[in-house]
């Protein structure tokens, strides 16, 4: 009978086998790997990757980091490629052929074709001696010593060494291109992380409120403008400059201290030299800033020249974190 404690164990072995052969692809890495990666670089052309099955789907994986990382890329499904899909691949074309065992039949029927097209043809597999092997010009070695399948049927320790070499030649090439963060945010321009690369804080003010207040403001023309803005916080300008800055949280400290509001101004409760950000820089910086001061909001002033408040509720709502 199959216990929590014995899930617990086979999961634990599972994933502990297949570490080990992550680690032993580091003794593979050799000569073969280093012309592969400058091939690659040095093409003008585009990364074909193909294979059939498993090694099928780790290569539509490689294709997408490939894409995303500035190396152009197309996946070839190997029974298809005899199909009519051969005609993708152009003269100055990397290919890349999968295969654990590099005798399936489809890559046996593949591979002289791939030949005739004259493209450097690189192998990922794990049998050296395999048909795919002798015919590439170029072979990564990624030989496991077993599944991590009770079967040892089941590709679980091979498609994971197939997909970690995959990621090998795509950090290589990342470094040799110099491959930065603003160069990744162009092909990731959706969702959160497109956000997050590529969000300005100038973007999210367009909209925004401002709420502002003078030196010689009445605390209750301040209070109202804190409450009309929903804001929770008014800068203090001065000739348009952010000379201070006062949150409801300073309304409600100065109502516990003072008896009257006669008399009492904005200069009177408001704090000098708040937090302020640029209205070029990043979101996610502004985030980082409110994060680590355990504030809500901050002033967006490019030259000390007043721009707007940003606020963290509106920065949550763009899913950037």
């Amino acid at each position: 009978m199959i216990t929590k404690e014995n899930i617990l164990e086979i999961a634990k072995k599972a994933i502990l086998s297949e570490s080990e052969s992550i680690k032993k692809l580091i003794d593979f890495l050799d000569q073969q790997f280093v012309e592969a990666v400058q091939t690659i670089f040095k093409s003008n052309g585009r990364l074909i990757v193909t294979g059939i099955g498993k090694s099928a789907i780790i290569a539509q994986k490689i294709v997408a980091t490939m894409n995303s990382t500035g190396t152009p890329s197309l996946f070839l499904h190997a029974s298809e490629a005899i199909h009519g899909d051969l005609g993708m691949i152009q003269k100055e074309d990397v290919v890349i052929c999968i295969s654990k065992s590099g005798n399936s039949p489809e890559i046996k029927v593949l591979v002289p074709f791939l030949k005739n097209y004259g493209q450097t043809l690189i192998a990922i597999t794990g049998n050296m001696t395999s048909s795919l092997a002798k015919s590439s010009d170029l072979v990564l070695n990624t030989t496991i010593d077993a599944e991590s399948c009770p079967n040892n049927l089941a590709p679980t320790n091979s498609t994971t060494a197939q997909l970690v070499m995959g990621d090998a030649l795509a950090v290589c090439l990342m470094e040799m291109r110099d491959f930065k963060a603003t160069d990744f945010a162009k092909y990731h321009p959706g969702g959160a992380l497109g956000k997050k690369l590529l969000l300005r804080v100038k973007d999210m003010l367009e909209n925004a409120l401002k709420p502002a207040v003078s030196l010689d403001t009445p605390i209750k023309k301040v209070i109202f403008e804190i409450s009309e803005k929903r804001l929770g916080v008014t800068a203090v300008i001065e000739n348009n400059k952010v000379v201070g800055i006062i949150t409801d949280g300073d309304i409600r400290r100065m109502l516990t201290h003072r008896d009257s509001l006669t008399d009492v101004t904005a200069q009177d409760i408001m704090t000098k030299n708040p937090k302020m950000i640029g209205s070029n820089a990043m979101v996610v910086d502004a985030f980082n800033i409110l994060e680590d001061n355990s504030i809500t909001q901050i002033v967006v002033a490019d030259d000390g020249e007043y721009k707007g408040i940003l606020h963290l509720h509106d920065i949550l709502k763009e899913g950037i974190v």
